[in-house]
């Protein structure tokens, strides 16, 4: 794709937005450097890392923190004898905190897949070495640990010593040489990486020693007693060693960067694309944008776009759709001066150069593009004085210089084409450039104020007319489009609104009038049409809108107090059966409770369709039937002619159940198919475990209830009870319980490849 294209688009003020919401130098570098991708893999591929990265960081709370840039230190290792520095390594230590934060971070969101975004981000194996090295080598502000090294410790030690010997030995030296009255600090300095004493310039002589230097004002002189120059000496040795020692520590962090030095590049391009994808964030934020559908090809269509520099800048910019119906390839927009035909142009080819580029556009849900290897414009006065070349001369050679290129994957705009020569010539040749590029099938958008090329538009198959809308009353432009007809160019009205004076516009329309060829009247009405059609279809959407937004929030609360009820009724019949099975109350009150539930269940379970082959005649007594509302099976132990009813036992529980909320044992909700109903119930596959090792017997009891009931209510055929051997006496009381519950079969060890007399298997009714 041309530079020049990009240029005329405006490419580069998007990118320079972009990076303005980068917080590192590399990441605003990097935005800087996007371009459309070239296949339509890798533009998916950027919109699917963008979506992640905004979940993301939406859900997370993550904010991107500025790194330093260290794309130099690479290139450097390339030499054995290269040594990184402090600044270095510390630079590498901010880059590989930072990646350890973003992957602790993401790590939190592992269910959620993501599988683009981790792969952009974590390309390259974790350098534990590195990172291992340079914290324990590293403090907080870059220095150098003392413990980095036996030796290093061992001489920063004696430093520090010596420093204490010296402070001593000075107050000593100064209260015996009566020297306070000499002193301009109460305490001794550095000069030259030695000990000196600050005195008075007029002291200097009153005792030996070397004097190292003055102050600015010469008042201050640093002075070397004699009796500290043995000492410095010995501190410069031991400063010596010291620099030899610090080097040994970083040429030992320099190998292990230089061994892992893949994996830490990668973490810093991983930092880099991740600024970069919060820049996105933040812009798409900026302007309310998203990433639309590309596809391989078909008709463009942009719903509710706006300019993305506009958007920028003015929140209240107007959104336009702008859409071609299918075999449609070209659009034509008419209308008059400053109603947005130039602005529409720009928006569909900006916007297609974005998507392509993997960026957020502002446009609504459902727009899509097709994929546009190339983009040609055609825009603005492109007169050159210095070439002596006209406007409408450039555009003849722009056409000829790219006219081999266009295909059936480019896209056309074409602002005001012919409008530097005669009108009709002009108009002529604009319809057989837009005929052209249809045999090529590119992609046309072209914006005209030539009267035979809106006719063509309104004849020509596959192309579209639009029109820029105006207010009826006050000739301002509403900078929205109207579909299928043809608008006025209003030069007299927007001559005059902006102060042209009234003669010379009392003159025009005599012109005017003279050449017959007004056709403003006809135009207007339509555009007045057109405007009252658009506010109708406005106040539509609204109220659609309205009543989506009021129909989502009846469902909100109508899916939360149904989700209420059912917790509630669920556990109240789970109460209803712990009862029964501990004998506290008799069986028919139980069935009277468990009764009262089920209609409780079924005022707000949406009624399941039926299947037309299940019928009463099919109830019949010792038969297995379903119950949905419970999503259980059952046997059938009686029917009641009359009343349409039967009697079903379901998990130990016998209950009364309208045959109406019956159904065939072979279904299950949703459709499912189970195998054939036999003379025993196939068992669910689902097996459930549940660990009882560490428990007394009493809470071990209660938690084996608790998962058997929470096993039935998933329909589990199998249970596997994980007791441990010990004694024994967990596995006796567990096998006493199994005994009589009323939803167990049998029960039996598990083999001993599976856990032996430590574990025993349940098969359920």
């Amino acid at each position: 794709m041309e530079s020049r294209t990009f240029q005329v688009l405006e490419f580069p003020k998007i990118l320079g937005a972009l990076s303005g919401f980068a917080v590192s130098e590399p990441g605003a570098s990097a935005c800087l450097a996007i371009h459309p991708y070239d296949t339509l893999t890798a533009v998916r591929r950027a919109g699917t890392l963008f979506d992640q990265g905004a979940a993301w960081v939406g859900e997370s709370g993550f904010s991107m923190r500025a790194f330093p840039e260290v794309g130099g230190i690479f290139p450097h290792l390339d030499s054995e004898l290269a040594v990184l520095d402090q600044d270095a390594l510390f630079a590498l230590k901010v880059i590989l905190d930072l990646a350890r934060d973003v992957r602790d971070s993401l790590a939190g969101f592992e269910e959620r897949g993501w599988d683009v975004l981790r792969a952009e981000l974590f390309a390259y194996d974790w350098p534990q070495r590195t990172v291992s090295g340079i914290t324990r080598c590293l403090d907080a502000e870059g220095q150098i640990r003392d413990e980095s090294s036996p030796d290093l410790q061992a001489v920063r030690q004696e430093i520090r010593a010596i420093h204490q010997r010296c402070t001593k030995r000075v107050k000593d030296f100064i209260l015996q040489e009566n020297l306070g009255a000499a002193m301009q600090d109460e305490f001794m300095t550095v000069s030259s990486d030695r000990y000196v004493l600050p005195i008075k310039a007029n002291f200097k002589n009153k005792t030996k020693g070397i004097i190292h230097d003055y102050s600015q004002t010469g008042e201050t002189c640093y002075f070397e007693p004699i009796f500290l120059v043995e000492t410095n000496n010995k501190l410069q040795e031991l400063k010596r060693e010291e620099r030899a020692e610090e080097y040994k520590v970083l040429q030992y962090l320099t190998s292990l960067v230089r061994q892992e030095q893949d994996a830490i590049h990668g973490a810093y391009d991983g930092l880099v694309t991740l600024d970069v994808l919060s820049a996105k964030v933040r812009l798409a934020a900026a302007y309310g944008g998203r990433t639309i559908e590309v596809a391989e090809e078909g008709a463009p269509k942009l719903l509710k776009a706006r300019h993305p520099l506009l958007a920028l800048s003015d929140e209240s910019v107007h959104a336009v759709n702008i859409e071609l119906l299918d075999g449609q390839r070209a659009m034509i927009v008419s209308g008059g001066n400053a109603g947005g035909k130039t602005v529409c142009l720009k928006t569909v080819g900006l916007i297609g150069l974005m998507a392509f580029s993997g960026l957020p556009v502002p446009a609504a849900e459902g727009s899509r593009l097709p994929l546009w290897d190339d983009i040609f414009v055609i825009m603005g006065d492109e007169q050159s004085l210095e070439e002596n070349v006209s406007t409408f001369t450039a555009q003849i050679k722009y056409l000829r210089r790219v006219w081999d290129k266009v295909d059936d994957r480019s896209l056309f705009i074409l602002d005001e084409f012919g409008a530097g020569t005669d009108p009709t010539q002009g108009a002529a040749l604009a319809q057989a450039v837009i005929d052209s590029l249809l045999e090529k099938g590119a992609t046309a958008f072209t914006a005209t104020h030539f009267p035979a090329l809106k006719a063509y538009a309104m004849a020509t198959k596959g192309v579209r007319a639009a029109s820029v809308l105006f207010d009826p009353s006050t000739k301002k432009p509403l900078f929205r489009l109207a579909y299928d007809q043809v608008g006025a160019s209003i030069a007299l009205d927007v001559a005059r609104e902006h102060g042209l004076p009234s003669v010379i516009l009392e003159r025009a329309e005599k012109y005017l009038l003279l050449d017959g060829s007004d056709t403003s009247a006809v135009l207007d009405r339509l555009n007045a049409m057109a405007v009252k059609k658009e506010a109708e279809l406005d106040a539509i959407e609204e109220e659609r809108t309205r009543i989506e937004k009021k129909r989502a929030t009846l469902e909100k609360k109508f899916e939360k107090e149904r989700t209420k009820i059912l917790k509630d009724v669920q556990s109240k019949a789970q109460e209803v059966v712990k009862q029964w099975k501990t004998e506290r109350i008799g069986q028919k009150e139980a069935r009277k409770k468990l009764h009262q539930a089920r209609l409780r269940i079924e005022d707000i379970v949406p009624e399941r369709k039926k299947d037309s082959t299940f019928s009463f005649s099919d109830i019949v007594p010792g038969g297995k039937v379903s119950y949905p509302a419970w999503n259980k099976s059952g046997t059938v132990l009686e029917i009641n002619e009359k009343k349409k009813q039967a009697k079903v036992d379901i998990g130990g529980v016998a209950m009364w159940v309208k045959a109406e909320h019956l159904g065939p044992a072979n279904t299950v909700p949703g459709g499912q198919s189970k195998p054939a109903a036999t003379k025993a119930p196939v068992p669910s596959d689902l097996v459930v475990e549940v660990d009882l090792r560490g428990h007394r017997a009493d809470e071990a009891l209660s938690e084996l209830e608790r998962a058997l009931d929470s096993a039935l209510r998933k329909g589990a055929g199998r249970m596997e009870i994980v007791h441990g051997r010990g004694t024994g006496a967990l596995r006796r009381e567990v096998h006493e319980f199994l005994k009589y519950y009323p939803a167990v079969e049998s029960f039996t060890l598990a083999p001993e490849d599976r856990g032996g007399d430590g574990m025993t298997e349940v098969t359920l009714k």
